[in-house]
């Protein structure tokens, strides 16, 4: 509800515009975000001892319905999403030209920040938003939000099936990779293609760890050229698949063996994408100036204190942001010498937590990358706890709209997490049976 007057509603829409409904509804989603929020920690103490994975599927279900009824929230993305699928039907090089260049009604819903940026993202997800997209904005949002909720759908499928391959409970998994509020307001809410990306990573990872290495080499071949990190799950396959053979050079067997199918798929998938190979020239593609990434936040603060010109500020900038590339290959040649006692899944999301955490664009649901593969098989209980705080703070660190926050807004979001926390309490108390609340 809050979303109609607060969202990432379309522009030149004037469907509950107006400046009340916008402070109604940010209180409302606040208020309901804070509800989600306490629910998820209340339901995870209620099943920590159960293990009925069929159950959690039909609670996340049932959060995720009012989302897939809300108009997006929390980012604009799924704008662009249309206006490239849209371009790549109509025969525009989404990888020289930005939406920009589409015009129309639906190009104008994207940011102008984005007007004049090729696409990032890869042919099997372009392929995807040219079926799924079209003319129509609201069907097209519909068919969007429906494609993350097949990601989360398949991720929600394959999450127990790597879970009891390390020996972590299922139930204990889905709740923090899939009934986490960070997910569903971004993947169902927000309709991010990293649903897609992070479904068919987990499922890739899924096929390996029950001994199918080249299906599980396809998908994540598949989830790459959805967003390019997945792109690391590779070298996951390969660890595993190099576990189950025999003899020497197993590893080096096991990894061409990956090679060869990963190539094979992307000039297949590629080739029937049919938007060519100039994705691997946008990986490049420009950051938003003030995004709060650790590189740019140090690459900025260097700038500003030594003063200097355009040149050399960007200059600073990319010299941070490469020694966020050297921090990311540390962190994964520390993980390549302790791989046997962490385990690959394990070694994995910290791989991609690290990639999140030193790259040079950050965005609260990236960190979803790295968090399904360590829910799956992050045996520490420091580390589930950690990952579970990360979430709740990220879940509320995006206003419903995707615009930056303001004092005032920040006053109205405070405002509905209060009264939603005030809501929980009042439930929690009347759930409460009387002879324990007498006790207490």
């Amino acid at each position: 509800m809050g979303g109609l007057g607060a969202g990432a509603l379309p522009v030149g829409v004037s469907f509950f515009a107006g400046l009340t409904h916008v402070r109604l509804g940010l209180v409302a989603v606040y208020s309901g975000l804070a509800l989600l929020l306490l629910a998820w920690w209340w339901y995870g103490q209620a099943t920590r001892h159960g293990d009925d994975v069929r159950a959690h599927w039909w609670t996340a279900a049932l959060w995720s319905a009012p989302l897939m009824l809300a108009p997006p929230v929390f980012s604009r993305d799924v704008y662009s999403y249309l206006a490239q699928g849209l371009m790549a039907g109509r025969g525009f090089d989404v990888y020289r030209q930005g939406p920009a260049s589409l015009g129309g009604f639906i190009a104008a819903q994207v940011p102008q920040i984005w007007q004049h940026t090729p696409s990032p993202y890869g042919p099997v997800f372009l392929a995807v938003a040219r079926a799924f997209g079209g003319e129509h904005l609201l069907g097209g949002v519909v068919a969007m939000r429906l494609v993350a909720v097949a990601g989360l759908a398949l991720l929600a499928y394959v999450v127990p099936i790597l879970a009891r391959s390390t020996g972590i409970r299922p139930s204990s998994a889905l709740w923090l990779a899939v009934l986490n509020p960070l997910v569903l307001i971004h993947f169902v809410g927000g309709a991010h293609n990293d649903a897609l990306m992070v479904g068919l990573l987990a499922a890739g990872l899924a096929a390996a760890v029950r001994d199918r290495p080249v299906l599980g080499s396809v998908l994540v071949v598949a989830a790459a050229l959805v967003k390019v990190p997945a792109v690391a799950g590779l070298a996951a396959v390969a660890l595993i698949w190099a576990g189950r053979m025999g003899g020497r050079l197993r590893l080096l067997r096991a990894a061409t063996a990956v090679t060869v199918t990963a190539a094979v798929s992307t000039a297949a998938l590629t080739a029937v994408a049919g938007t060519g190979y100039g994705w691997l020239g946008t990986l490049d593609t420009p950051i938003s100036p003030h995004n709060l990434s650790l590189v740019n936040v140090l690459g900025r603060a260097t700038a500003g204190l030594l003063e200097d010109d355009g040149v050399g500020a960007a200059f600073t900038q990319n010299l941070w942001r490469w020694a966020g590339v050297l921090a990311t290959l540390i962190v994964a040649g520390l993980v390549w010498s302790q791989i046997k006692e962490l385990g690959v899944l394990y070694g994995l999301g910290i791989v991609l937590v690290a990639v999140v955490v030193f790259g040079p664009a950050l965005r609260p649901w990236y960190l979803i990358w790295g968090l399904v593969p360590l829910a799956a098989a992050a045996g520490h209980r420091w580390v589930r706890r950690a990952l579970a705080v990360a979430c709740a703070v990220l879940a509320l660190a995006v206003l419903p709209d995707g615009f930056a926050v303001d004092a005032e807004e920040f006053l109205l979001a405070t405002s509905g997490a209060l009264l939603g926390v005030s809501g929980f309490l009042l439930v929690r108390l009347a759930a409460v049976p009387a002879r324990e609340l007498a006790t207490r």
